[in-house]
């Protein structure tokens, strides 16, 4: 059995590749704007359409404000330079203003690292980015994640930290870009290391992160590669701030939301922001929930705060939805955070029913792209110069991306707003 003790070494015997930042190309506020198209690229971990799925969600339901689009183009197997050969065909056509690219994990060939393998990966990678760069498109670079410590290459030595050593290096190739073009870093290596250390320490050294085959993890990993890219689109994670005079009974709720009704205990607020909602029990690696202690998700990316101010007691019992929880007088006064202190409250179900929706969409998009996009290319080489071939495909990508169009309408029409009642009650 591999132990944590190695995995730690290699993380300290990683090379640490640091790059100035270009001062031509400064990153400069949120990266995300009003209306974005944003393509998240990659290669079967990016087509499990799980990541894509959180990231989605979360900007349809929690920050519907920049009223974005997202469209999923994960291809298993890929690496950065096979995409950039179709990037023209399989890309190009959806217009993007924004791109997440997710690649290396394939192109680090499952082996030690060579010059040869960074300079292929480099050189797809910056054929990607000049592609899109000329077009005005922004880029968030990420690169590859972790492979397991447990369940990767249990039948070779050391397998675990010979290819996460080559993954590092790719990560470190990937960092020097996102700098040297002035892009945002989505460090999903080391946030998934980081997570991988912690919960195999709590949990047990065969609790995976990085899936049970050791590169294509479950919703736990996902979650942290999710939260990688999402911290560095600029988001603040201030999703609602609700305060309760019980005083004054009178109560105030921040944009997105409105306070219906106060009462001296209690307040009703509509929502049309959602916090994100996590799945799953706390050692389901299928699931959300249990990741959430080592990974700073609602922290820094969902705070929907609740304040009391003016409770005389010592102790109360908040009630939101169904669920109940005792908290102090003085956590109330310093304010709560209902998405990490409630797991089920009033916005589960909706929340839900938007990522189904996402999930749909994207279920659309794989297809989409790899047996139909990506077939249109081949017509021309066997009917060179028809112009039959390029109308009618021009036709046939419309309609596709007219479909997709409205199943990104339909996912948009599930974030209603949520009339949820916090009420507040002293305890012994």
């Amino acid at each position: 059995m591999k132990t944590l003790s190695s995995l730690a070494t290699l993380v300290v015997l990683n090379l640490i590749v640091s790059h100035q930042a270009s001062a031509q190309n400064p990153v400069v506020g949120p990266v995300i704007e009003k209306g974005d198209r944003i393509a998240i690229v990659g290669d079967s971990i990016t087509e499990q359409k799980l990541y894509s799925k959180f990231i989605e969600t979360y900007l349809l339901a929690c920050t519907p404000q920049w009223d974005v689009q997202v469209f999923q183009f994960g291809w298993g197997g890929e690496r950065a330079p096979g995409f950039a050969a179709r990037q023209d065909n399989d890309l190009a056509f959806w217009n993007p203003d924004l791109i997440t690219t997710c690649f290396g994990m394939n192109d680090g060939s499952y082996r030690a690292y060579t010059e040869a393998i960074g300079q292929n990966y480099e050189i797809g990678m910056r054929t990607i980015i000049e592609r899109f760069k000329k077009d005005g498109a922004k880029f968030v670079i990420g690169g590859p994640g972790v492979v397991d410590s447990e369940t990767f290459g249990k039948e070779t030595p050391d397998a675990d930290k010979i290819y996460n050593a080559n993954l590092k290096q790719l990560d470190g190739i990937a960092h020097k870009l996102a700098e040297e073009y002035g892009y945002p870093h989505a460090d999903v290596f080391d946030t998934m290391m980081d997570v991988m250390l912690k919960a195999k320490a709590a949990k047990g050294e065969t609790y995976p992160v990085a899936g049970g085959d050791g590169v294509h993890p479950g919703a736990n990993g996902h979650l942290a590669m999710a939260f990688a890219f999402l911290k560095v689109l600029g988001l603040k994670g201030d999703i609602a701030e609700i305060t309760l005079d019980m005083g004054e009974q009178k109560a105030e709720a921040s944009e997105g939301h409105r306070v219906i009704a106060t009462t001296a205990d209690s307040v009703t607020i509509e929502s049309s922001r959602y916090p994100f909602c996590f799945y799953g029990n706390e050692e389901d690696p299928n699931g959300t929930l249990g990741i959430t202690r080592f990974l700073p998700f609602n922290e820094e990316l969902n705070r929907f705060r609740f304040t009391v101010r003016n409770f005389t007691g010592q102790k109360a019992e908040v009630q939101w939805g169904a669920s109940k929880k005792v908290f102090t007088s003085e956590q109330l006064t310093k304010g709560i955070n209902l998405a990490a202190e409630f797991t089920e409250g009033p916005f589960n179900a909706p929340f839900n029913a938007t990522m189904n929706a996402v999930a749909q969409k994207q279920a659309f998009e794989t297809p989409m792209i790899k047996n139909a996009i990506t077939s249109f290319r081949l017509y021309e080489t066997f009917l060179p110069g028809d112009p039959d071939v390029a109308s009618a495909a021009a036709m046939l990508t419309q309609k596709l991306v007219t479909k997709d169009d409205e199943l990104h309408q339909a996912a948009q029409a599930t974030v209603t707003p949520v009339t949820h009642t916090l009420t507040v009650r002293a305890v012994e």
